[in-house]
């Protein structure tokens, strides 16, 4: 299910997406970026609907995946 991420509090979403930025070691390239550039990046992605916010129910965890893979496990 795609958690609206409007419906979430700032400090959340920041918060879920700093543990998605921890968790995945995520690659930005040759210049390092500070986490709140991170945080600023992976927003802009969930605005534009590029990646989303998903929830599964079966594991009881909270996800960043690209919208397009998201819809393939439907």
């Amino acid at each position: 299910m795609i958690i609206p991420i409007e419906q979430l509090d700032s400090d959340t979403l920041d918060n879920i997406i700093q543990e998605y930025i921890l968790r995945e070691g995520t690659d930005y390239g040759l210049q390092e970026c500070s986490m709140e550039q991170k945080i600023a990046q992976i927003k802009a992605q969930l605005k534009t609907k590029k990646i989303v916010l998903v929830f599964s129910e079966l594991h009881e965890t909270i996800n960043i995946l690209p919208f397009e893979q998201f819809n393939a496990n439907e």
